[in-house]
């Protein structure tokens, strides 16, 4: 089979069950042989990202590279991470796959640029905020990005920490202020630039989804159109 996309997953396990998800519902097929082929790898013993951003210790590199040629020699062409944080390491996996890569920060940076939105709100992980994955892009494209406070950001990690330990009450507990906090500061629409923090929101996208940038969605969105875009040329 040809085109197949390959999931870089594990980072963590719903996020990749979710990406999996918004494949399958953003597709557009009748029956099973309609959908698009994919290999998923979910192998969570990836070191913690902010963990070694943050507090240098045992970076992920080393399981991302191994990770990325098994699916490359598994038979993927495309290649999707549903992870933003790891994303800082997104050139060097470039440089050690032949397969096409999409990336979720750019992919973002897009749908804001078409949809003309100049100013956002993001929810993230420490260490995609400290090393500006996102900012630095915004910024040259004049898009005004807002932050949380310190304290608010302490309570967006807590919250993303308590999912991925399945307090899922707790989790939603912890954002929640701070959603509405950035909306109240007059941002058009929320970046959820962590991957399950989609999942966090769940229920605040679905009163108010004009209002949130799902970036597990785009990136999903953005490889189908790899896809179909493959296919048709193959014709």
């Amino acid at each position: 089979m040809d085109n197949i996309i390959g999931i870089l997953g594990g980072m963590g396990p719903a996020a990749t069950v979710d990406a999996m998800n918004k494949m399958i519902m953003n597709t557009d097929a009748a029956k099973d042989q309609e959908h698009i082929p994919i290999i998923a790898f979910s192998i969570p013993d990836i070191p913690d990202r902010s963990a070694c951003i943050l507090n240098h210790e045992p970076s992920p590199l080393n399981k991302l590279i191994q990770y990325t040629r098994l699916i490359e020699n598994a038979g993927a062409k495309c290649l999707i991470i549903p992870c933003n944080t790891a994303h800082y390491w997104f050139d060097e996996l470039k440089s050690a796959t032949k397969m096409e890569m999409i990336s979720i920060i750019d992919t973002t940076l897009s749908v804001l640029i078409r949809n003309q939105i100049k100013k956002v709100g993001l929810l993230a992980t420490d260490a995609t905020v400290s090393t500006q994955l996102y900012n630095k892009k915004l910024l040259d494209n004049k898009i005004t990005c807002i932050l949380p406070t310190i304290e608010e950001q302490m309570d967006v990690m807590k919250s993303i920490y308590a999912y991925k330990s399945g307090n899922i009450e707790l989790a939603k507990e912890l954002i929640e202020d701070v959603n509405d906090s950035l909306l109240n500061r007059g941002v058009e629409a929320i970046i959820m630039g962590c991957t399950e923090i989609p999942l966090i929101l769940s229920e605040k996208i679905k009163l108010n989804p004009g209002k949130y940038i799902d970036t597990t969605e785009e990136l999903v969105k953005s490889a189908i159109r790899w896809y179909q875009d493959k296919s048709v040329k193959a014709i």
